[in-house]
């Protein structure tokens, strides 16, 4: 009986409220929460750094991934800013799902395999995740978790003990200045020997991206890989 009023509710709720693609307008399907297919394909320019790279990383980085450039005033940046600061965390799953779709149709990162590998999503100060309400990073991870099938670290494994500001008019000095000692390894038990994969929404200098690299360094982990939706 209760899944016969559960389906009805749900049936009301979709004819009331339909599920559209953020960016067309157009129906989604059940496992969409806000990009179609057509949108997520053809709407966004493919990243120049769209294959595993390694230039430019630290030593201990194996390569990095990219999805799409960054388009300020865009589509990308609407998605990515209602992510942010809108809280619809369904663009975030839908992202990710949509990076590890394409990572693993590409096999960009098939060393990397399922037992020893673990998802860390760039974490925030715990002021910011307060004031914010979550982290933009851990639901893109979340999604591409469900489609890579990788584990996601724990909260409170890694934390982000300095409060930064926002970096997005700093140079690179400033930037890397701002960012350094942010982070730490507060259970280093449980990276040890472990090939972590990085998740952001977007990289832009690598600063913070990089500094977190160096405390995970720190921590004896194993291979780090760079994931992000855009770049910048």
């Amino acid at each position: 009986m209760a899944q016969v009023i559960n389906y009805i509710r749900s049936s009301i709720s979709e004819l009331m409220f339909p599920k559209v693609c953020a960016i067309c307008g157009f129906s989604l399907s059940k496992n969409q929460n806000f990009l179609c297919n057509d949108c997520s394909q053809n709407r966004f320019e493919r990243a120049v750094s769209s294959r595993a790279d390694k230039i430019n990383l630290p030593e201990s980085v194996t390569g990095r991934f990219a999805l799409w450039q960054f388009d300020k005033g865009g589509y990308l940046q609407d998605l990515l800013h209602k992510l942010k600061y809108h809280r619809l965390t369904g663009v975030g799953e839908d992202l990710g799902s949509i990076l590890g779709n394409t990572i693993k149709k590409e096999q960009i990162l098939n060393s990397f395999n399922v037992e020893e590998t673990k998802i860390l999503p760039v974490p925030l100060h715990r002021k910011k995740r307060k004031l914010r309400g979550f982290n933009q990073a851990f639901f893109i991870a979340k999604g591409f978790s469900g489609k890579m099938e990788y584990d996601i670290l724990k909260k409170g494994v890694v934390e982000r003990i300095k409060n930064t500001k926002t970096q997005t008019r700093f140079t690179l000095n400033k930037r890397r200045e701002n960012i350094a000692k942010a982070f730490s390894v507060a259970q280093k038990e449980e990276v040890v020997g472990k090939n972590i994969i990085i998740i952001d929404d977007v990289f832009t200098t690598g600063a913070t991206a990089f500094e977190l690299v160096s405390e995970l360094e720190n921590a004896d982990v194993g291979k780090i890989f760079i994931v992000t939706v855009a770049q910048a």
